[in-house]
C-alpha cells in the first residue's frame, strides 16, 4: 500500500474476493454508500449455514468493529475541511449500527440487533453475548462476529504513533510468536468473520464452545499489557474451569506482533500451564491484525484445526510436544487495548 512516498505493508483481501464485494455493491443499489466495514460483513454473512432458516426463528445479531466506518469518516471529513458541506449519507452510513442493522436487513432478521466496540477482542466479546443471551432463553440463535476495514493512512499513521507498525518489507513482515524479537511487527488487515451460535448440539454444527472466560487487568497506559498477562491469565484460568478441564491440546494465541504483546501471553500461558504447554499457534502472520475480526478468525483456525484433525504451525515458533494422534480441545485468546481478554475452548462435536 503506498502511503505517499512510502509503501508500507498491509494484509488486503483477495483479488477474487474483492471482485465478488464489487459485484454484490453493483447488484445491490441500497449497497452503494456503505462502508466497507459493512460491505465485508454483508458478504461474510452470505455464506453462513442455515441462513434461510434465521427468519422462523427468534435470531439476533451482534457484530463489532475497532474502528468502524473510519473509510467514510476521513472521506467525509475530507470533504468537509474543503467547504464545511457533508453528504445526506454521512451520518446515517458512519454509525457504528449500521454493521448489526444491514446484516439483519439483508437476511431478513427482525431480532434484537447489538453492535460494540472493544477493539482487538469485539468479535470474542460479540460471541460473549450471543452466549449470554442463548443461556438466558432471549433468542434461539445468534450470528456473532467482527468487520473491520481500516487499511486506510489514519489508521496506519495512528499505529505508526504507537510505534507498533512493522517496518519489515519481507513476505512475512508481521512476526507474531517470534518471541525473541527486538523490535513490534505488527501489520494491519481486513476482513469480517461471522458464526452461528445455537444451544445443544446440532447437525451442522462446526464445533461446540465448551468453556469460556473473560477479564481485564490495570493499565498503566492506554495500550499497555501487564508483563505477565494477568487478564489473559485470569480468562484461560475461567474458560478451564467453566469447560471442566485442567488443560487443552492447542491454543490458537492472540500474537498481535509486537514485542510486549506477544511475550506477555507467553508468560500468561507458561503460569496457567506449566511445563506441560499445549501446541501453540496464531494466523496474524499470515493475516495480519484486523483488529475486531481477529478472534474470530482465530477461532476459525480452530474450528478447522478439529475439524481436519490437522495442526497449523506458525512459523516463527517451533512446538517441543509431539503432536496428539486426534485434537480435541482447541482454546482461543483475544485481547484489546484496555486490557480486555477473552479466552474460548471449543471441542469438535460428537453426533
Amino acid at each position: 500500500m503506498l502511503i505517499g512516498e512510502h509503501t508500507i505493508k498491509v494484509s488486503k483481501i483477495s483479488s477474487e474476493m474483492q471482485q465478488a464485494l464489487s459485484k454484490m455493491q453493483d447488484e445491490n443499489p441500497a449497497f452503494k454508500h456503505l462502508d466497507r466495514t459493512v460491505l465485508l460483513a454483508l458478504m461474510a454473512s452470505e455464506t453462513l449455514n442455515g441462513a434461510a432458516n434465521f427468519r422462523s426463528k427468534r435470531t439476533g445479531v451482534n457484530i463489532g468493529s475497532s474502528r468502524g466506518a473510519t473509510g467514510l469518516f476521513e472521506k467525509y471529513y475530507d470533504q468537509f475541511k474543503l467547504d464545511e458541506t457533508v453528504s445526506v449519507f454521512t451520518s446515517p452510513t458512519t454509525t457504528l449500527g449500521n454493521l448489526s442493522s444491514s446484516v439483519a436487513q439483508f437476511l431478513g432478521i427482525q431480532g434484537v440487533q447489538i453492535d460494540q466496540s472493544v477493539t482487538c477482542s469485539t468479535a470474542m466479546h460479540a460471541l460473549l453475548n450471543g452466549i449470554a443471551w442463548l443461556q438466558a432463553d432471549m433468542a434461539d440463535a445468534f450470528i456473532v462476529g467482527g468487520s473491520e476495514a481500516a487499511l486506510t493512512p489514519f489508521t496506519i499513521a495512528q499505529m505508526k504513533a504507537l510505534r507498533l507498525y512493522s517496518t519489515s518489507q519481507s513476505k512475512m513482515a508481521c512476526e507474531s510468536m517470534r518471541f525473541q524479537k527486538t523490535k513490534n511487527t505488527m501489520i494491519l488487515g481486513e476482513g469480517s468473520a461471522l458464526a452461528v451460535l445455537e444451544r445443544g448440539i446440532k447437525e451442522n454444527a462446526l464445533a461446540v464452545i465448551s468453556g469460556y472466560g473473560f477479564a481485564s487487568e490495570a493499565l498503566q497506559h492506554h495500550s499497555s499489557i501487564s508483563e505477565n498477562a494477568d487478564c489473559f491469565q485470569k480468562s484461560m484460568h475461567m474458560a478451564l474451569e467453566n469447560a471442566g478441564l485442567k488443560t487443552v491440546d492447542a491454543i490458537v494465541m492472540h500474537a498481535p506482533g509486537t514485542v510486549k504483546g506477544d511475550k506477555a501471553e507467553k508468560n500468561a500461558i507458561d503460569m496457567i500451564f506449566g511445563r506441560q504447554l499445549p501446541l501453540l499457534t496464531s494466523n496474524k502472520w499470515m493475516v495480519g491484525h484486523t483488529f475486531a475480526t481477529s478472534g474470530m478468525l482465530s477461532l476459525e483456525l480452530a474450528t478447522l484445526m478439529l475439524e481436519h484433525n490437522k495442526f497449523i504451525e506458525n512459523p516463527f515458533y517451533g512446538n517441543s510436544r509431539h503432536l496428539p494422534e486426534q485434537l480435541k480441545t482447541v482454546m482461543v485468546n483475544a485481547v484489546g487495548f484496555g486490557g480486555n481478554a477473552v479466552s474460548i475452548i471449543i471441542l469438535k462435536p460428537h453426533f
